[in-house]
Formats: structure tokens, C-alpha cells, sequence
């Protein structure tokens, strides 16, 4: 039976990335215009890294959510083992990077390639549109935050919450008049937990003859194949993803971030309450507390295992939270400016709203939620640094290494 899925996978798979690729045409870079330059018409060469699951998706938002008139010359897929032409289809994302006529990366593999890829692509001149989540681990969020600075490139994650996030509360925090923080922010379900678990002592299978599974693995270990640790199910295994919780955070926590002004700091505090995780499978969890150094407390309930969170009651930050006098300074202080979506800040050569560095402090969120959860302690957390504080092993679940030859 699981031979018979991965088949129909595969032609479920081909059909989608036959469709993205429809309209695939290899134009000039002299039309285009030059290497790390907007091209005079405003068509961009972009190519599509990782076609299955959400790469339509991810690439189709370049032209819809976008509004960027792009023109895809390049497919790349560790499913296209033995078909790769190495002209329009790869297998390998560092020959598609080599190409001086591509501008735009759409990345949709799964997240244990998505800072090694990004940050390549920057180097090599690209800018990048990322699925979520942004990354494995925390540090590889700082070297994709590193590359876009250095690289002076658009980064953005596939995830919008912060625009339609509440400009007022923003202003209010990103103020500094409240000096105290007592909100309580919850985001309660929605986390996938239970639908992105892995499996325990499944038996290894035979690697499928159109699958490079050595590339598929990359810099996670190499384990035995079998297929729920591939196509979409990856995620509940902690060689790849996070489980429900880091495939969905990213959404619900971007709008969290921007609104209460966390785009450029962490939690210093953190404390779960789940069963004992299992060292390689994702699994269940009750809920995290999260603390920020201002006092503001943002709740993860999963409503998926064990009693209901009743250890604090939500509360937000509103006006009145602020003295009259301060009331008055604030209306005296400039309004939010209008966050850039990926398209503007390609066309501008202006950060996108969801940048790097507000990407990457969204992602810590769950990043430290699961190493609570993994650990079954509560943790010190230097968000500056960005290390657990006297806690190794701790430490090491957020900073694990990469299978060689693999490095950022």
C-alpha cells in the first residue's frame, strides 16, 4: 500500500508541477536586464526550488499576492531524479543559482533547506520569497538575517499576518510609553498537532528510483527511507520541521509580532507543559508560556492533550493602558508607515514588511516552544545572544549541526 501512495503522489506531484511550469520560457538576460538590477520592462526571471506541496502556491503568489510579471525558467525537485535536463529542470538548486538570468527565488522545500538555500541565493545575487517556516533552528535564522544584510536583497517569508495586524497596538508598544506591560496574548488551535505527528518504529522501504533522497536529506542525518517521512508528512519529524507547531506559527505569530513590537527582540522566559517527546517523532503538547523582559506574555494553547490552559486570562493592550499625558504624546507621534509586501520592496529596493530579522524573531517563538516542550524544563532565554542560559542541552536542540558536507 504505502509503494502505491508514493506512486500516486508522484503523478499527483508531476500533474501540479506540470501546471506551474506551463508557460516555462528561457529569455535573454539582455531583455531582462543586468545581474542585481531591476529589469527595465519589470519582468523578472525567477525560478521555483522544491515543486511539490506548496510550490505552486508559493510561486503563483510571486504573480497574484505579488504582482510581479515573472517568467519561471527553472524548476529544480529531488523528485526529478533522472529527468533533470539541467537547463529548465534540476535537481541540484546550486545550478540553478550559478544562472545570471534568474532574479527571483521562490523556495518550497522542505525547511531543513531553507536557510542553506536562501542564504546561497542572496550571495548569488537573488532575492528570496521563502516558505514557511523560515527555518530549522535559531541560528540559522541569524544567517539568513546575516546574508540579507551583507547581500543588501528582498527576503520575505510566505507568511502576510502582519499585514492586517492592528496599527494602533504597534504604535503603542512600538512607543516606548508603556512602561509595563500586563497584556496576556493567547493563540489557541490551529496548530496541526496531531495531523503533523510522525511516526514511531516505522519500518524502513525502498527508495523510489525517481527520488534523489540523498539531496532530499541534505543537511539533516541521513536516515533509512520510508514515506511518511516525505511529501508533506516531514513534518512531524525533527530531522526536517517542527510538527504542527513550527508549520503553523510562523502564520499565526507574524500578525503577533508586528503588532506588539517583537520584530527585533525574544522572550526571556519560557515554560511548557507536555508529555515526554520522543527523540525524533513531533507529538502532542498542552500549551507554552512565552515572557517577554517588558512583562507581555503570549500563550500557545494547543487544546490537542491534557487540561485546558487556565493559568492566565487573555488581556490586551488598549489606549487606556497609557497615563492621559501619555495619551496625548502618542497622538503627537507619526503613524506606523505602510509595511511593503514583496513585490514593492523588489520593484524599491526597499526591506519588505516581513524581512528577515522580523521573520527569524517570529520563528525563535517556536524554535524555543519546541526546545521547552523536547526538554520538559523552563528556560532562560538571552535574546540578544540568542543562547538558553545555562542550559547545554538545551542549547544544543537549537544550534544542531549540519550533516557534512553541508554548512552555512
Amino acid at each position: 500500500m504505502r509503494q502505491d501512495k508514493n506512486r500516486l503522489t508522484r503523478r499527483r506531484f508531476l500533474q501540479r508541477s506540470a501546471a506551474a511550469s506551463a508557460a516555462l520560457t528561457v529569455v535573454p538576460r539582455h531583455v531582462l536586464g543586468g545581474s542585481g538590477q531591476t529589469p527595465p520592462s519589470e519582468t523578472f526571471g525567477a525560478a521555483l526550488i522544491g515543486c511539490g506541496g506548496r510550490g505552486g502556491g508559493t510561486f503563483g503568489d510571486l504573480k497574484g499576492t505579488h504582482q510581479l510579471d515573472v517568467k519561471m525558467l527553472a524548476r529544480c525537485d529531488v523528485r526529478f531524479a533522472g529527468r533533470a535536463d539541467n537547463k529548465t529542470t534540476y535537481t541540484d538548486y546550486r545550478r540553478v543559482l550559478e544562472r545570471g538570468d534568474i532574479d527571483i527565488v521562490a523556495i518550497a522545500t522542505p525547511p531543513g533547506w531553507h536557510a542553506l538555500i536562501s542564504v546561497a541565493a542572496m550571495e548569488a545575487g537573488k532575492d528570496v520569497v521563502c516558505e514557511k517556516p523560515m527555518t530549522r533552528f535559531i541560528a540559522e535564522g541569524r544567517a539568513v538575517v546575516e546574508a540579507q544584510n551583507r547581500y543588501r536583497r528582498v527576503f520575505q517569508v510566505g507568511t502576510y499576518g502582519r499585514f492586517g495586524a492592528n496599527r494602533q497596538t504597534h504604535k503603542i508598544m512600538a512607543s516606548g510609553l508603556l512602561k509595563e506591560c500586563q497584556a496576556v496574548i493567547f493563540r489557541r488551535g490551529g496548530f496541526k498537532i496531531r495531523e503533523w505527528s510522525g511516526m514511531v518504529n516505522a519500518r524502513p522501504e525502498p527508495i523510489p528510483d525517481w527520488l534523489d533522497w540523498n539531496m532530499y536529506c541534505g543537511p539533516a542525518p541521513l536516515r533509512p527511507y520510508f514515506g511518511h517521512r516525505f511529501g508533506g508528512t516531514h513534518r512531524g519529524y525533527w530531522d526536517y520541521e517542527g510538527g504542527g507547531l513550527a508549520d503553523m506559527a510562523q502564520h499565526h505569530l507574524d500578525g503577533f509580532n508586528y503588532e506588539y513590537a517583537k520584530d527585533f527582540t525574544s522572550p526571556v522566559r519560557v515554560e511548557a507543559f507536555a508529555p515526554p517527546a520522543h527523540p525524533e517523532a513531533c507529538g502532542l503538547w498542552a500549551w507554552v508560556e512565552l515572557t517577554y523582559a517588558d512583562g507581555l506574555t503570549l500563550v500557545l494553547d494547543s487544546g490537542e492533550w491534557g487540561k485546558p490552559y487556565d493559568r492566565r486570562k487573555p488581556r490586551d493592550v488598549a489606549l487606556p493602558d497609557l497615563s492621559p499625558e501619555d495619551q496625548e504624546k502618542l497622538k503627537q507621534m507619526p503613524d506606523p508607515e505602510p509595511l511593503l509586501g514583496f513585490g514593492e520592496a523588489v520593484k524599491t529596493r526597499r526591506p519588505a514588511g516581513g524581512h528577515a530579522e522580523a521573520a527569524h524573531r517570529t520563528a525563535t517563538l517556536f524554535h524555543l516552544a519546541n526546545v521547552a516542550i523536547r526538554t520538559g524544563r523552563k528556560l532562560q532565554y538571552d535574546p540578544v545572544a540568542e543562547v538558553i542560559v545555562g542550559d547545554e542541552e538545551a542549547n544544543r536542540l537549537l544550534y544542531q549541526p549540519m550533516r557534512a558536507p553541508w554548512r552555512l
